[in-house]
């Protein structure tokens, strides 16, 4: 694609970056076959090749309106588009350029900022979301079936195994898993310590930096990103053999902060070493040797849902699929296992319509063959399901600990 990117952002580390991803789109459309919300609306600037088309708009100077910010924000971010593109384009990087810009060109109305800040201001904070979910726990029983099946059942907390082991890895606690779901970094804590890795939180970590990054407040998500580095890092020193991720939505950012802080000379360096320590769970367990953990024939049919994060971002395509096979579970069949449920961060809050009909696609394909549980690899994923599934639906590590027990 040829661009003549406007003096306004020619020179700047954004421009360049949009630049060299434009320049190596080849206009093939092979993106929006994958597309979701073009399967919904069949627009094109509803898909990854029209938005890449607004995008290149705005670099080279043209006017951007309400409607080029809305067609963006339609945008899940999931990209199954760069899994299908035969020319690596890396859209989901573009998208996140471009709806910064277009921010700065397009102000929203009140109500939208509002809740823009308030998703940023609170989602981001463990200690803010915890007493706000806990009072919606406390009136389920309450509140309308609507509403009731979108607040998480309370778990109980159990404590990690306490038993040194000689490999030691670092867990990112996150901000809403820590609460609404704390028995997933259990879970994992347990498997791990079992195949002799000795899992540990790092004291003021939090936040991976997603809500804010994905809500364009940019320097807000790299601030948590830097706090996070910076409480990781003693550990670092230390030799912690990797930083360990279950919420596939985290890992894949973390896995960015070598980039994403590229340009900060007093981070850099920190966080590519980050980003090359990071490991989603799967990663972990795909090549350990679980020969000597007892595990049988498990009674439950799982119908697994992968996370745009985990097979799009990630690239960890079937490997959890691998993994719970390998632990005994039959595994249901998926169609179209490739498109999102929907729920994409903040995306479930912001886009509730199109959020919905995904979700309703998406539990279809997960429940044609009525498995007894639903598993995935993401908190967001798992609560947005959960919703309206009628089933039990949990991070899959949870069905690992329990099978090796």
């Amino acid at each position: 694609m040829q661009t003549r990117i406007s003096a306004k952002y020619r020179d700047t580390a954004q421009g360049r970056e949009a630049d060299t991803i434009l320049r190596s789109c080849v206009h093939c459309g092979f993106c929006t076959a994958t597309c979701p919300t073009y399967q919904l609306l069949g627009d094109e600037l509803d898909g990854p090749r029209g938005r890449i088309y607004l995008i290149k708009q705005l670099l080279e100077g043209q006017p951007v309106s309400a409607s080029t910010q809305l067609h963006l924000d339609r945008c899940l971010t999931c990209r199954a588009c760069e899994t299908t593109c035969p020319s690596g384009v890396r859209y989901g990087r573009l998208a996140d350029i471009g709806r910064e810009l277009v921010e700065r060109e397009v102000p929203r109305p009140p109500r939208q900022r509002l809740l823009r800040y308030l998703l940023r201001k609170v989602i981001a904070y463990p200690r803010r979301v915890a007493p706000l979910l806990f009072a919606a726990q406390a009136l389920r029983p309450l509140l309308p079936a609507g509403l009731r099946g979108k607040v998480p059942a309370r778990q109980r907390r159990t404590p990690w195994p306490q038993q040194p082991q000689a490999r030691r890895m670092l867990a990112l606690a996150g901000c809403v898993q820590s609460v609404a779901t704390p028995q997933t970094s259990a879970a994992a804590a347990r498997v791990l310590n079992r195949l002799g890795v000795q899992l540990i939180n790092a004291p003021g970590a939090g936040c991976c930096g997603a809500v804010s990054h994905h809500l364009s407040a940019h320097e807000e998500g790299l601030d948590f990103m830097r706090r996070n580095i910076d409480a990781w890092w003693p550990f670092i020193e230390q030799g912690i053999e990797a930083i360990l991720v279950t919420a596939s939505g985290c890992g894949a950012v973390v896995k960015d902060y070598g980039h994403l802080l590229s340009h900060d000379p007093a981070y850099a360096d920190k966080a590519q070493r980050v980003s090359a320590l990071a490991r989603d769970v799967a990663e972990v367990l795909r090549d350990a040797d679980l020969s000597g953990v007892a595990l049988g024939r498990q009674a439950q049919r799982v119908a697994f849902h992968s996370p745009c994060t985990l097979q799009h971002a990630q690239q960890l395509d079937g490997v959890v699929e691998t993994i719970l096979s390998r632990a005994g579970f039959t595994l249901t069949a998926v169609p179209d296992a490739h498109l999102c449920c929907g729920s994409a961060g903040t995306y479930s809050i912001l886009q509730p319509e199109l959020s919905q009909r995904l979700l309703a696609n998406k539990l279809a394909a997960l429940q044609q063959d009525a498995p007894d549980v639903i598993a995935t690899a993401n908190i967001g994923c798992q609560m947005h399901l959960a919703s309206q599934a009628g089933r039990p639906v949990r991070h899959w590590i949870e069905l690992l600990d329990e099978a090796m027990r």
